[in-house]
């Protein structure tokens, strides 16, 4: 009997996530040669960041699928050799987000072995370039059955960047129904929990793959009607919107493609749901190439500068607060209603901002740029591809136990405490925020001559040099959130705001938040003539 493997989990409790937004970016929509994927893993729990080192395998090992409760599912034999991964980026630049759209729910094969997430963690060890994870991952779920529901996965290398979407076959069907579609250089993407692929060439392979039975089993099943004089599209077929989903997905490619590109002058009128506007192109170019740290901003959004400001308003609070606890959506006198859904959200597991580079070797090129919780309060921390250790920090941690050890639980800490003086506190968060990240963006290039030196000569002595520079700005990184906690605490206690040398100072609420107190509940807090002393 040979021996068994179990594939590590990259994702923590990935079945409950559903709500994400991923970003691409062509190399040539880039100011510094770098394909990118943005991704933000959004859902209530406390991720662990893996490192799993290149191996070589014996013919005769397998690995064994897990289900819920650690059940053996099935196996399926391991390839000969596994590259090493960080996270989700592998050795080759090779990185891969998602995001799920459900699609029609009949569609899901709970006959299938292999779900979404094992799937992005076999595709990176087992592929060199984009194209190769795309193979993987269809090729896999053919033989041995998809299991999730509609799936969009982000896959770049350093020259390319794909979409591939993916949905089921039912209960009792075989492998899935697919179409990946590559980003044209010098051009951008996004997706948000709905399928974005409509129509699509169906005899380019150079910029389009899908599965054999993408259009005829749409026919087969009543999804389309080739009679109907309308073109095949597949997310029409396979991931039929309600206005309830456009207003949860679309608004958030929207206020990416509005910032990336504001003189397409993109209208939210189609986001909205209401029936109204154009559907939003899959690609778009920016109006100027995106640097890093851009791309970093494009994930930190709750429509500010819009009508859906959510930093405005009674929903916001006396102090601007943009996050709405969930559920997300709620009624009223029997009416529904629902909190708008920005990219930035409380709930958010980790994300992180992918680099894959054509002009540098691979353990240089690529880098994963991970932060943990709210990609608006996170802070990312730069971890290259080449390296063989993870910050401790970014890798412990439980949902049932605060500890200042893990870095969800410091992260979170910073933007709890947030929400009791969001207007004043937030402004201090981003200048640590921009000042550590903006220290690890500059520091990139002389980072990089230096570990491009040490590969000429001693490759084992430049891994070890990304990999302590990476291990140590994670550390720091963390140390500086843990101060920055305690600094907000000390600050802003008990709703006092002290000055310079600490003294705790009055400040009281925003005028406008005092004027809709007094027209609700004036008669309630007005005083008498010549007012009341105070202690």
């Amino acid at each position: 009997m040979g021996w068994k493997s179990v594939l590590g989990a990259l994702l923590a409790a990935p079945g409950a996530v559903m709500a994400c937004t991923s970003i691409l970016v062509t190399r040539g929509a880039s100011n510094n040669g770098s394909t990118m994927i943005t991704y933000s893993c959004d859902g209530e729990f406390l991720p662990h960041l893996r490192y799993k080192p290149a191996a070589d395998h014996d013919s005769s090992e397998v690995i064994e699928i897990r289900g819920r409760g650690g059940k053996v599912c099935g196996t399926i034999p391991q390839v000969s050799h596994t590259y090493a991964v960080v996270g989700l980026i592998n050795e080759h630049q090779v990185a891969i987000g998602e995001t799920t759209f459900e699609g029609r729910k009949e569609l899901q094969n709970p006959e299938g072995l292999l779900h979404y997430w094992t799937l992005m963690g076999l595709a990176l060890q087992r592929a060199a370039t984009a194209r190769q994870a795309i193979e993987v991952i269809t090729g896999l779920a053919d033989r041995y059955g998809y299991a999730s529901t509609g799936e969009s996965f982000s896959i770049a290398d350093p020259g390319e960047a794909w979409i591939l979407e993916m949905v089921g076959p039912g209960r009792g069907g075989h492998g899935a129904v697919w179409v990946a579609r590559k980003i044209p250089d010098g051009f951008i993407s996004c997706h948000a929990n709905r399928s974005r692929i409509g129509r699509f060439p169906m005899d380019d392979p150079q910029t389009c793959l899908h599965s054999a039975n993408v259009v005829s089993f749409a026919v087969e099943h009543g999804y389309w009607d080739p009679s109907s004089g309308q073109p095949f599209r597949f997310n029409e077929a396979y991931d039929p919107a309600s206005a309830q989903h456009i207003r949860y997905s679309d608004m958030r490619v929207w206020s990416v493609f509005r910032r990336a590109a504001p003189s397409l002058h993109l209208s939210p009128e189609y986001a909205r749901g209401l029936g109204k506007g154009t559907a939003y192109p899959l690609w778009i170019r920016p109006d100027s190439r995106l640097g890093t740290a851009e791309v970093m901003a494009l994930m930190r959004d709750h429509y500010e500068g819009t009508p859906y400001d959510m930093t405005k308003g009674v929903t916001a609070g006396p102090f601007g607060s943009p996050n709405r606890w969930r559920p997300i959506g709620w009624k009223v006198d029997g009416r529904q209603y629902a909190w708008e859904r920005p990219i930035s959200t409380q709930q958010t597991g980790f994300s992180f901002v992918s680099q894959s580079r054509r002009d540098l070797p691979d353990p240089v090129g690529g880098v994963l740029w991970y932060g943990v919780d709210d990609t608006y309060t996170t802070c990312y921390v730069p971890l290259y591809c080449g390296i063989d250790r993870l910050p401790e920090a970014y890798t412990v941690g439980r949902m049932d136990h605060f500890s200042q050890d893990s870095a969800w639980w410091v992260f979170n800490f910073v933007a709890n405490i947030a929400n009791l003086k969001y207007s004043y506190m937030i402004k201090d968060i981003q200048k640590v925020q921009k000042d550590l990240e903006g220290t690890a963006l500059a520091l990139q290039p002389a980072v990089e001559r230096t570990a491009l030196d040490l590969l000429k000569n001693d490759p084992v002595l430049a891994v070890r040099y990304l990999t302590g520079y990476s291990v140590n700005r994670g550390e720091a990184t963390v140390r500086r959130w843990r101060q920055l906690g305690e600094e907000l605490m000390t600050r802003y206690n008990d709703g006092y705001v002290q000055d310079a040398k600490g003294r705790p100072q009055e400040v009281g609420y925003p005028e406008d938040w005092l004027l809709r107190v007094v027209k609700e509940r004036g008669e309630q807090h007005a005083l008498p003539e010549g007012g009341v002393n105070q202690p």
